[in-house]
């Protein structure tokens, strides 16, 4: 690990200039993430702005009838809070299948949503990674491809993102609320937050820098049927190959978000519309214009069959 400077904030704005004036700085909260990238030397931050003292930690009703989530509740408080189990089901469970219960006591919202990918050429700093250092090529395309990404990938980046929660956060379109050095608050929509690669796959999210998360924001309840399936090589502790996130009402008509097969969180609105189709005219949206590998091509019928089981299930439940 290499040699970095640290303080603790008191406040968002104060956060927020530390990191803006310090090229090369980084937040710190539960570090679940971050410090282990900083021990193998993937991140290198020369200074590091400790938030936890920033009192973000409480899940509050907001005027719309929605909630509004503090950055540093914990993914433990959040997934076991009465009023998320009761009105939005799909984001408890899509935590609960996400790390062990020490590291969900440890890891906040919005660390959750700034999560890396566990691509590993982005761990092995021996290959070139172009997440890891941009214009060194992409060890993974032509490499062992099968956890990575079939859709919104490019020729410089095929990683995923390794998030449960996020893909939750998008079917219930939460927008992500934030503040700058300037003390200007901004409202970010859960659907643009992260980026597809293209040709710059270092840049993860459309945060400006020094722009620090102080919440994320749930609509009011929307109701239906609403299910997490997650499909992994293990039955535990192990990252998706494909995740469902869906809310299904009584006449099939519903929202779904896939995880494990993008760069980012994946929903396709025309893809929602197709619901009561069926699980075939859903995924033939939701996949159009896919550009698997041979060891990932899996994924496409994987998905669409566990959409099929999550539609079954809704239909008899």
């Amino acid at each position: 690990m290499k040699a970095f400077t640290y303080q603790r904030a008191k406040d968002p704005t104060q956060a927020a200039r530390a990191v803006a004036e310090r090229p090369g700085a980084k937040f710190l909260a539960g570090g679940t993430n971050l410090l282990d990238l900083m021990k193998i030397e993937v991140e290198t931050p020369v200074h590091l702005v400790d938030v936890q003292d920033l009192k973000l930690d409480k899940i509050e009703p907001t005027d719309a009838g929605g909630l509004r989530i503090g950055a540093l509740v914990t993914n433990t408080d959040l997934a076991t809070d009465a009023r998320i189990r009761r009105d939005y089901g799909v984001l408890s469970r899509a935590i609960v299948a996400g790390a062990s219960g020490q590291l969900r006591n440890k890891a906040t919202t919005a660390g959750n949503l700034l999560q890396r990918t566990r691509c590993p050429y982005f761990y092995d700093t021996n290959l070139p990674c172009n997440k890891r250092r941009p214009g060194s090529g992409c060890a993974a395309i032509g490499g062992v491809s099968r956890q990575l990404a079939v859709i919104g990938s490019s020729e410089h980046c095929i990683a995923t993102n390794p998030s449960d929660m996020a893909v939750a956060m998008r079917v219930l379109d939460a927008e992500v609320e934030t503040v700058d050095a300037r003390g200007a608050p901004r409202s970010i929509p859960i659907a643009e937050f992260h980026r597809l690669p293209g040709d710059t796959p270092h840049i993860d999210t459309n945060l400006r820098f020094g722009e620090l998360i102080t919440a994320v924001t749930l609509p009011k309840p929307i109701g239906g049927h609403q299910f997490y399936e997650k499909v992994r090589d293990r039955a535990s502790y192990a990252f998706a190959l494909v995740s469902v996130a869906a809310v299904v009402e009584k006449d099939g008509t519903g929202r779904v978000a896939l995880g494990g097969v993008a760069h980012k969180p994946w929903r396709v609105e025309a893809a929602d519309a197709a619901m009561p189709q069926g699980a075939s005219a859903v995924a033939a949206r939701l996949f159009a214009g896919a550009d698997p590998t041979p060891d990932n091509a899996f994924k496409v019928p994987l998905a669409e069959r566990t959409l099929a089981a999550v539609i079954n299930q809704a239909s008899s439940t």
